[in-house]
């Protein structure tokens, strides 16, 4: 099975889940080619086709996999390969975007939604199934607080609370994050913002971190909270995305009612409380949400449209 990756590349690298998504396709067997998009909205990836045709049949591919609805517009624009295409959450989320994932939902042998919450925001009459992204487990995920903290170069006795992306990211909400952190009247609790550091550095931050807070706008199914699940980082969270769905039942995990900075700030106190590493790592691999079974459930999805 010969499978085409199309995404954005605009940031001069492929987003880390669909990187990771591919590697584990390829464990299965699956031979992967990328093809990276450069441009901005509908008219920016337009300019993409040509490149992209030529692509599709220089690698012989069996089936293209678009991550994103405009990807998936482009994609569709050759009809030779079937193509499937998985909706993230912002091309849902957002009602401009919509249209377009629209189209390529129509166009597309078959779809893939990420979280209840977008699918039933897209509400796709047929050829759709529901298959949250996974992560890879490894062991730098089980390192200890003090061992984590220590490599991070963080303070033993500080509380730490890691902000779940980059404060300039409007759809992050990091006012309502820091208005929450106000709300402790806490000097010793620093709000660390997940910005400018490697992969292997925000793993252990989550390691080290006293719980992470999501404050959010929107989100599809988002991978930071499944990454602090694997760490055993314990986690509060506005009710967003499947964030819900994916920390129940967790102990240490919050969700909460209501987007008030007293209410977050009361189940950041909880979180402290707890002890230890969360059993979110545990949860995960119940969901089914290891990468490699990931994989296999889109590998199934390869072979079934290919046949079709």
């Amino acid at each position: 099975m010969r499978v085409l990756i199309v995404a954005s590349f605009n940031k001069g690298s492929y987003a880390p889940f669909i990187v990771e998504q591919a590697e584990a396709l390829k464990a299965l067997g699956c031979e992967i080619g990328f093809f990276g998009l450069e441009g901005k909205g509908l008219r920016g990836y337009l300019k993409n086709r040509t490149l992209l045709k030529q692509r599709i049949v220089s690698f012989q591919s069996d089936i293209v996999h678009a991550h994103y609805g405009l990807s998936g517009v482009l994609a569709n624009l050759q009809r030779k390969v079937p193509v499937v295409v998985t909706y993230h959450g912002s091309d849902i989320n957002d009602p401009r975007v919509r249209r377009f994932s629209k189209i390529a939902m129509r166009l597309s042998a078959w779809n893939v939604f990420v979280s209840k919450k977008t699918l039933e925001i897209a509400s796709p009459q047929k050829k759709y199934t529901l298959v949250p992204c996974g992560i890879d487990f490894a062991d730098l995920q089980l390192t200890k607080k003090a061992t984590a903290r220590e490599q991070m170069h963080l303070l033993a006795n500080k509380r730490y609370v890691l902000f779940a992306g980059a404060f300039d990211n409007e759809v992050k909400n990091a006012s309502l994050a820091q208005q929450t952190i106000a709300k402790l009247r806490d000097d010793n609790t620093e709000l660390i913002e997940m910005k400018g550091y490697s992969r292997e550095e925000v793993t252990l931050l989550m390691c080290a971190a006293d719980v992470l807070l999501m404050t959010s706008l929107t989100e599809g199914s988002p991978q930071v909270i499944k990454e602090a699940l694997a760490c055993g980082c314990p986690i509060v969270s506005v009710d967003v995305g499947d964030v819900r769905e994916r920390t129940e039942g967790v102990e240490g995990c919050f969700v909460a009612e209501t987007r008030d900075s007293e209410e977050l700030s009361t189940l950041l106190r909880k979180a402290f409380a707890f002890v230890g590493k969360t059993r979110g790592r545990e949860r995960l691999a119940a969901d089914g949400l290891d990468n490699r079974m990931v994989a296999q459930k889109l590998l199934e999805i390869y072979k079934s449209v290919c046949q079709k």
